[in-house]
């Protein structure tokens, strides 16, 4: 799934229109660190440092004198006839937190202000500004400073200006200035601007007349930008993204609304040259008891792409509106009560195929909606909800869509005496309804909408000790139905009923031992366990699929006697699970190294329930008929090894010893290291058909033996490089599902990330034939200080590639 467009992200190179005015501006030369404050790293460097040093304040070099007074020190002072006073020789002024060094300083006779004469340096609270000759009020915080060079030491920032002027209010004034975050000595990118304004209470800064150069190249141009000097939020443009493909260029430019301290704003215009104005927003807000978002995005008759195939299914809404809606709100009522409001829309199922999302990844699976309130007690849990989901698949048939529950009320509730008995229960009532064509249904049971109450209280006993368990349990399932056809003519039943008592049996030994191995001491424990369920047959073809798949078999089967999820339906079982355990468990924390077990269920009765229901004939279908037939399950081997502190690995082996054939397998292998440094490496394999809850139209059905490989890495290559890798093989088809390659820098100034992806479109079917390939480079700079251009690629990344954290910008 993925937009079918190169990404090359990309500042807008507007250099043709930098001449003129704008490149007038021309500050002064840089000072040397040493003239900076700046000290290099030592021994005391710390590990995550990405500049070569810091800026350090001296201390005063005069004690505050009295508010309001000023505080003087110097080699020689003479008076002149009017009044005048003229200090020479290593002089120092402090007024409050300011402090004035320099050679020579004249203050006239009203003793309001003083000239000093370069070259001079004046610090205030973390500010360092060297210059040629200033002027500084005796009286407030105001000066001006000629031929300046400024840093601000905590924000890693320094500068240059023909004029630097402190006003009367805090703010600093520069003329023909230039600021970056970049090392002394280095100028890989810094803003220029003819008239810049920084204020440090606020945040931000503007510029008029302002370039952005890299290497004294100038790269782009703004007739005013507002921009962050500190990591507060501030109104104003972002970094623009902008994408190139073969036939097309995509541009968005967003703007940053801070609204206030809990509200905030994003709009987004968007221009697809092949396809149109795309418009799209977001808004946020948080309260102290909720919070919650709105985004969404329009786009007018759309154009329809740039493939010329007029079946390409990119094409297939050509002159149709284009849209998506989401609506997120969360809160809480009281301590024990919270609620959820969720609505999700898109026009069609390729929204997001064709335009991905500006703001978040999005779910291209489904879109939901929900107005949900629970209470969570010590005793009750309730759960009261209306909810559906719009499922984005194109195209989407009418017998696919799922149901809505309007509403569904839960009630759960567990008690439990000292002497090993427990009770529970367990209900739920939902009305299911989806919008459909009544013609477009077959009158099957899919046609039906309606309620079902489902019940099912349980009773348990259960001892727990050092050297084993034992559970005996008895659940009974209640279900009723109260069915509509709509104006159908029909002979089915619309009032069914349905009881069925679930019992089982859980019982299970710990032997255990100590175990010295490579002088360190463990405890092995042998665990086997029995597991008896027994769920007798009921008649249940009449009854609707609202909600309900058969589960795949696995570890967690051999132990329960579900063998659907849902209410719909409940499987047939006569089944006796058995197993067994090894752990080894460190003596001195107790923690897990090693847990192997194997285990089998053998079945006296063959399962006549699927999901057709019915109890009189078994599944005609090649591998539900065995499945539905066989006398006992796949061998189950699980393994999860903690070889070291870095090193894990996990396997899982179901194999079937009749047919002597691997129905399913998997084997990891992990590596984390506390530098940052992750490798994975994976194989799959399954068996056609293995999965009985995917239908043929699903995503993830095959139409063949799945046998995969996956290996990823992200590596920290240095201090301020990351890599990272991928590559999911199909082995089946000879074909790589995704390959990924990326790197990252991340300097003191800047950063930059830059990963090519190739990757096969399953579009919306499990069919090999339909599927064709995509892929995209991304490309993201992040200059510090003042934000970022490119899409961000990180959450993707994090979810491909297991254990990659991305190195923040």
């Amino acid at each position: 799934m993925g937009k079918r467009l190169s990404w090359m992200t990309l500042a807008g190179l507007a250099a043709t229109t930098l001449a003129g005015g704008p490149l007038l501006a021309a500050p002064p030369e840089p000072l040397t660190a040493e003239r900076l404050d700046f000290e290099p790293w030592g021994s005391e460097q710390p590990a995550d440092a990405l500049c070569r040093g810091r800026y350090v304040m001296p201390a005063y070099r005069l004690p505050p004198p009295e508010p309001g007074k000023v505080a003087s020190e110097s080699r020689s002072a003479s008076y002149g006839e009017d009044g005048e006073t003229l200090l020479r020789g290593e002089v120092v002024l402090r007024r409050d937190d300011a402090q004035l060094e320099t050679p020579q300083v004249r203050v006239p006779a009203s003793r309001e202000r003083a000239f000093a004469e370069g070259p001079m340096a004046l610090r205030d609270r973390g500010l360092l500004v060297r210059g040629d000759a200033g002027e500084l009020s005796l009286v407030s915080d105001a000066a001006s400073i000629d031929q300046a060079h400024y840093v601000f030491h905590d924000r890693h920032l320094r500068g240059d200006a023909q004029r630097l002027a402190r006003l009367e209010d805090g703010r600093y004034r520069l003329t023909s200035a230039a600021f970056t975050t970049c090392d002394p000595g280095d100028n890989l990118w810094r803003l220029v601007g003819g008239d810049v304004v920084l204020d440090r209470e606020s945040g931000f800064g503007t510029a008029r007349h302002a370039r952005l150069e890299v290497k004294d190249v100038p790269v782009f141009y703004w007739p005013w930008v507002r921009f962050p000097i500190d990591d507060r939020r501030h109104t104003g443009f972002l970094w623009p993204a902008v994408g190139f493909s073969t036939d097309s260029l995509d541009y968005a430019q967003p703007f940053y609304w801070n609204i206030a301290p809990h509200h905030d704003a994003t709009l987004t215009p968007r221009w697809i040259s092949d396809r149109g104005l795309l418009l799209g927003g977001q808004y946020r807000y948080l309260f102290a008891e909720s919070a919650g978002q709105v985004e969404g995005a329009w786009l007018g008759s759309d154009d329809g792409g740039d493939g010329d195939n007029p079946y390409d299914p990119a094409r297939r809404y050509q002159g149709e509106d284009r849209w998506y809606l989401d609506y997120r709100h969360a809160g809480t009522l009281s301590p024990r009560s919270r609620y959820r409001l969720r609505y999700g829309a898109a026009s069609d199922g390729r929204y997001f195929d064709d335009f991905g999302s500006d703001f978040a990844e999005q779910n291209t699976s489904a879109m939901e909606r929900l107005a949900q309130v629970d209470y969570r007690g010590d005793t009750w849990r309730l759960d009261a909800r209306a909810q559906g989901f719009q499922k984005l698949d194109d195209p989407l048939l009418d017998r696919d869509k799922p149901f809505y529950r309007l509403p569904s009320l839960s009630a759960a509730a567990r008690w439990r005496q000292a002497s090993g008995f427990y009770q529970q229960w367990n209900s739920n009532y939902s009305y299911f309804w989806r919008d459909v064509e009544e013609d477009e249904i077959p009158l099957e049971r899919e046609a039906a909408t309606g309620s079902r109450l489902h019940l099912s209280p349980a009773l348990g006993w259960r001892l727990d000790e050092s050297w084993g368990h034992l559970e005996p349990r008895l659940e009974w399932l209640g279900t009723a139905y109260d069915l509509d056809y709509g104006e159908r003519d029909t002979d089915r039943d619309t009032s069914l009923t349905r009881s069925v008592p679930v019992s089982s049996v859980d019982a299970g030994l710990v032997f255990e031992r100590e175990l010295d191995l490579g002088g360190r001491g463990y405890r092995q424990t042998l665990e086997p366990r029995a597991n008896y369920a027994y769920v007798p047959a009921r008649d249940q073809s009449d009854f609707p699929d609202f909600d309900t798949s058969e589960r795949a078999f696995s570890w967690g089967q051999l132990w329960s006697p579900h063998r659907f999820s849902g209410s719909d339906r409940v499987g047939d079982l006569n089944r006796l699970s058995l197993g067994v355990e090894s752990r080894l468990l460190e003596d001195d924390s107790g923690r897990q190294r090693l847990s192997l077990g194997l285990g089998q269920a053998l079945y006296f009765e063959d399962r006549t329930i699927d999901m057709a229901g019915d109890p009189d004939t078994l599944p005609t279908n090649g591998a539900n008929f065995y499945r539905a037939t066989r006398d006992r399950s796949p061998l189950v081997t699980r393994l999860d090894w903690r070889l070291t502190d870095r090193w894990r690995t996990g396997w899982q082996w179901l194999y079937d010893d009749h047919l002597e054939r691997t129905e399913r397998a998997g084997v990891d292998l992990q590596y984390r290291s506390p530098a940052g440094h992750a490798l994975n490496l994976g194989y799959r394999w399954e068996l056609e058909g293995f999965d009985p809850s995917l239908d043929r139209s699903d995503d993830d059905f095959r139409t063949y033996d799945r046998e995969e490989y996956d290996v990823s890495f992200a590596w920290k290559a240095g201090q301020r490089v990351d890599l990272i890798g991928r590559l999911l093989y199909d082995n089946t088809n000879d074909r790589a599902l995704e390959q990924l390659a990326g790197v990252q820098w991340n300097d003191c100034c800047y950063g930059v990330q830059l990963v090519w992806r190739e990757w096969i479109d399953d579009n919306d079917t499990g069919f090999v034939a339909d599927d064709f390939t995509d892929r995209g480079v991304f490309l993201r700079f992040v200059f510090k200080g003042l934000g970022g251009v490119g899409r961000e690629a990180d959450s993707y990344f994090e979810q491909a590639i297991p254990g990659y954290r991305s190195t923040a910008f």
